[in-house]
């Protein structure tokens, strides 16, 4: 997050209360930063910045004994600013009393912004008001009940009903559902979620890689930048690690729509129910998506023409694009 144009004043004492996992602040440069969110996407380990915690951490990233850290690092902790260190808790003095000869600081619209960090008055404001970034539980919502409804649809016709779809309370009855409808349509399930890998590999490496073979232009490399070319220019911000709805309905078209043309629709449902559910991992961080995550941020700051890769390293070994 960053600073707004209040910025809040910390004390020492301040910082030394939040020294723990679950809570834990830094501060750099009279900065101080809530690295609690960070702490597990760390590449090395949590472990380092808890020997730190509720202290200030410069001398440790310029450490030549240590980790040597990249502008990108200070970027990506910049982020998490949340005040600075100062000699008193309060931005005001209550005794303070207007005089006659007093004369408020200008504002300087170029300096402002990088002094408070907040808004750029050179710049249009309303619109800088405004997000184009995804939380993470949109995915969910979105998805979620769209790939329930492909599942049931697909058991539906294994069961020998083929009911309109979006499904009326006439055509939806749980009693036709049988026990082997259930059991092909959970089996495609968990074959669709095996195909994601496969696809979200192709889409990387082919399509959101394709910078190199586009014309230079300000049309493609604009395009190029919103596809895909955002996400490794704030490779750490949470708001941009997942794909956004309206992007995935684009890209996952071509690929659904193969699977309705080259299957019957009762497995081709089956199948794609378990590709959308696939997606719900940029959702959530269980211990083997958090260890890919790892994985991918070599992508971002070792190789970037290897590791492409993210729910999985299977087909980086298959085409020979592992990152050791």
């Amino acid at each position: 997050m960053r600073i707004g144009a209040t910025q809040r004043i910390y004390t020492g004492s301040d910082v030394e209360r939040h020294a723990s996992k679950g809570d834990c602040w830094i501060t750099r440069a009279r900065r101080v930063y809530d690295v609690t969110g960070f702490l597990d996407d760390h590449p090395g380990g949590n472990d380092l910045i808890l020997r730190h915690a509720g202290k200030d951490v410069g001398d440790a990233m310029t450490d030549p004994r240590g980790h040597d850290h990249s502008q990108a690092a200070y970027d990506i902790l910049n982020q998490y600013a949340v005040g600075k260190i100062g000699a008193t808790p309060a931005l005001v003095n209550g005794d303070w009393v207007v005089t006659d000869h007093f004369h408020p600081n200008e504002t300087s619209p170029d300096d402002d912004y990088e002094k408070n960090e907040f808004l750029d008055l050179n710049k249009p404001l309303i619109r800088q008001m405004f997000s184009r970034v995804t939380e993470w539980y949109v995915v969910p919502i979105v998805w979620l009940p769209i790939a329930t409804a492909i599942f049931i649809r697909s058991t539906l016709q294994f069961s020998g009903t083929a009911p309109h779809f979006p499904f009326s309370w006439a055509s939806f009855a749980v009693d036709s559902i049988t026990a082997v409808s259930l059991a092909k349509t959970t089996s495609l399930f968990f074959v669709g979620l095996f195909l994601w890998t496969f696809f979200e590999y192709l889409h990387h490496r082919y399509l959101f890689h394709l910078d190199r073979l586009l014309p230079d232009t300000p049309a493609f490399l604009t395009a190029h930048f919103i596809l895909h070319g955002i996400h490794h220019f704030l490779p750490m911000d949470r708001l941009r690690l997942v794909l956004p709805p309206t992007m995935f309905a684009v890209v996952q078209f071509p690929a659904t729509r193969l699977l309705y043309a080259l299957f019957s629709p009762a497995i081709a449902n089956g199948l794609v129910s378990g590709l959308f559910v696939a997606f719900l991992h940029h959702a959530s961080l269980p211990g083997h998506i958090r260890e890919m995550k790892r994985y991918h941020l070599s992508h971002h700051y070792k190789n970037i023409d290897l590791g492409f890769g993210i729910t999985t390293k299977l087909w980086d070994y298959v085409f020979n694009t592992v990152i050791v």
